[in-house]
């Protein structure tokens, strides 16, 4: 069933909601499903909520249980103007990026916040941005899309710790210049599509060096220029280039850290498709709290999950269904709905989400 956005002053009652309403602080105010009443109408003013997505048609009928919730996020006019705007941002970006490697760039960092501030300004709040990101994981995933992906993510990030606007800046420029070490890595050894050699593997490491190098004489914040040296430490001591733990870790190169690892494993590589993202918060899960900061990475597998309720997935038995409710102790294994059946995967250890549809 087709989905329209409407002006609050628009609202009909009985009309039914197609997409989660968010408050201006991601509060979940509204589900996706929910008939319009005089006390949710009553809500969406009180929240100051402009416009919202209705289903066209009538409400009485049943909405398509099988249709995407991607789908209808790709087919709205928001979405085709943000992956437009992503775009050209794209492009920019790799300009700048060649010229600061080259030593030629003018260091008008102004020019180069105001793309990824561009591409926000796009959507309504943070998880609305993320699912027009999910949106757009067919790009191939070059040193330049990964670093603009990485920045937004860190944005978002910085908003769910309450950061303050400098904070904010520092944080989302760090996400993007994290990787520029990769433009002075043989392009062969990046795109390789098949296992590293061992030899190929401690060049690829070097990359996080060179980015400090590329970026020690220029004027910015110190902890951009961190961010691109210790993005790969751990708080266990297993990264590198030195080996960092915890304690020796920069703030912002830890959360940095965190939102490149999720980015990297959700994109296409040249050497494999994405990976579900329930399988990457599932290895968050498991292995995480060791490598990470686990005060950083609760708060973004909380917030991350979320950004997937109501998405078509398919569970590795062949069934698909709709994620319909988190569950805060096992945040990999949420409920969902197949058919009129409800499947908590936190109860059924031999089922997991295979694929986002």
């Amino acid at each position: 069933m087709e989905a329209v956005r409407i002006r609050t002053d628009e609202a009909v009652i009985g009309m039914v909601v197609a997409a989660d309403i968010y408050s201006s602080n991601d509060q979940l105010i509204i589900t996706k499903g929910a008939m319009l009443d005089e006390k949710i109408i009553a809500k969406l003013r009180y929240y100051g909520i402009y416009g919202f997505y209705v289903y066209k048609g009538d409400p009485k009928k049943e909405v398509h249980k099988e249709e995407s919730y991607l789908d209808m996020v790709r087919s709205t006019p928001e979405f085709k103007k943000f992956n437009r705007t992503y775009v050209e941002s794209m492009d920019k970006v790799e300009d700048s990026f060649h010229s600061i490697v080259s030593g030629e760039y003018a260091n008008d960092l102004n020019k180069l916040i105001e793309e990824t501030d561009k591409i926000l300004m796009q959507g309504r709040n943070g998880i609305h941005i993320l699912e027009m990101l999910h949106g757009i994981r067919d790009y191939d995933d070059i040193t330049y899309v990964h670093s603009i992906n990485v920045s937004l993510i860190c944005n978002i990030f910085a908003g769910w710790l309450k950061m303050s606007k400098e904070e904010t800046k520092v944080l989302t420029l760090a996400g993007l210049f994290h990787d520029i070490g990769k433009m002075l890595t043989d392009v062969d050894i990046v795109k390789k599509p098949g296992r590293l050699t061992k030899d190929e593997y401690k060049e690829m490491k070097l990359h996080s060096v060179k980015g400090y190098q590329v970026l020690k004489d220029m004027n910015l914040d110190i902890r951009i220029k961190y961010a691109t040296l210790m993005h790969h430490e751990r708080c266990d001591g297993s990264g590198y280039p030195n080996g960092f733990r915890a304690d020796q870790i920069e703030r912002m190169s830890k959360i940095v850290a965190i939102a490149d690892v999720y980015d990297a494993m959700t994109s296409n590589r040249t050497y494999r498709g994405p990976i579900c993202p329930f399988e990457v918060v599932s290895n968050f899960e498991r292995d995480g709290f060791l490598k990470f900061d686990p005060g950083y990475l609760m708060i973004f597998l909380e917030r991350i999950v979320e950004s997937y309720l109501h998405n078509l997935v398919r569970l590795n038995d062949g069934r698909e269904g709709e994620v319909v409710m988190i569950n805060k102790l096992s945040l990999s294994r949420p409920v969902i709905r197949c058919g009129d059946e409800f499947v908590d995967l936190s109860k059924e250890p031999k089922l997991s989400i295979e694929s986002v549809l």
